[in-house]
């Protein structure tokens, strides 16, 4: 059983634990809260017994081999770098980091402390039906372009809209928040694993008052095709996220939370894809990481990770050229 951390006490938080107690391969042990107060009270109904409102203390005191860290995407550098100082085993939540150096920093550190792991949680591409939608995209003959929709209303887009400060988190570029950093990254993400790093990008943004984009329409230009991103938090979408053979398509219910992969053939007739499915979308990506941070040394899991970080990699390099095509810019950058 792997003795787990946590940073950040949240929503997703709450469904990374559902999801760890489904796995059995967790247990809460340590919280990390701006107060203690708010660490007990998230922590002890999960059975956490280690409570900490400074984050130097979580680390020197706590007793976990891994940390879940879900905190706004501005300091996920900081406590990153804090997590590999003292050689743990660290699950983040994407987006990992705000720009390519920080990237950069977090690997090279990686490398003088050979005994932590850093995985990025993005969990649609670990589900069993992503994995048999890339078997059958294997099996099309040719890829003629795709298109990928995340867009979800917010409701903290509320206070925005009330003009209420201090706006939330995600919709400030001093926590490196909006549409392209919060559900952009699950479009990026499938197109990257699926297809690989893009030749060129450009980012086409709506932004909103309190200084971030809200939705937006991406372009993912490769070789012979490209693939179209729409993702925001500012509106609802409905649309499925589709990608085009020649007379075949594969069709995704949704391409960061699905359930369903129907695959139409030249005859348009529709095939669905079937694999083991678990209501929270969490639960694979916990296996996969528990298999890794169970067997670190493992052939098999070496490569896996290797796999997964030069992914994390890319994606972290095309968020960044798509914000630098549309002239967008955090308070982190500055840092570069």
């Amino acid at each position: 059983m792997l003795k787990l951390g946590i940073i950040g006490t949240n929503i997703i938080t709450d469904q990374m634990l559902d999801a760890a107690k489904t796995s059995g391969r967790y247990q809460l042990t340590a919280v990390y809260s701006r107060t203690t107060k708010r660490a007990k009270e998230f922590g002890k109904p999960y059975g956490a017994t280690q409570f900490f409102d400074d984050l130097e203390s979580f680390f020197d005191e706590g007793d976990f081999d891994v940390v879940y860290i879900a905190s706004p995407n501005s300091v996920h550098y900081l406590q990153v770098r804090l997590a590999i100082e003292n050689d743990k085993f660290v699950i983040l939540e994407k987006p990992a980091f705000v720009n390519p150096e920080e990237f950069s920093r977090i690997e090279s550190l990686l490398q003088a402390h050979p005994k932590a792991r850093l995985v990025e949680a993005a969990r649609h591409i670990h589900t069993g039906l992503f994995h048999e939608s890339e078997n059958q995209l294997a099996k099309m003959e040719t890829v003629e372009g795709a298109n990928f929709t995340v867009m979800k209303y917010s409701s903290r887009y509320d206070k925005v809209l009330a003009g209420e400060k201090p706006y939330p988190n995600i919709f400030t570029p001093e926590f490196a928040g909006g549409a392209l950093m919060d559900l952009g990254v699950y479009a990026v993400y499938a197109s990257v694993t699926l297809f690989g790093a893009p030749n060129s990008v450009v980012y086409f943004p709506t932004m909103v008052k309190s200084g971030v984009d809200g939705l937006g329409t991406a372009l993912l230009t490769y070789d012979k095709f490209s693939v179209t991103l729409n993702f925001g938090k500012t509106a609802n979408s409905h649309l499925v996220s589709e990608i085009y053979g020649l007379k075949d398509t594969l069709v995704y219910d949704s391409i960061f939370d699905t359930t369903k992969v129907t695959y139409f053939d030249a005859n348009k007739e529709a095939h669905d894809l079937s694999a083991k499915y678990y209501e929270n979308s969490m639960v694979d990506e916990l296996n996969d990481f528990a298999n890794l941070f169970e067997n670190p040394n493992d052939e098999v899991q070496a490569a896996l990770y290797k796999k997964w970080f030069e992914l994390a990699r890319t994606v972290n390099m095309v968020m960044f050229n798509l914000r630098e095509s549309a002239d967008l810019t955090f308070p982190a950058d500055n840092n570069r």
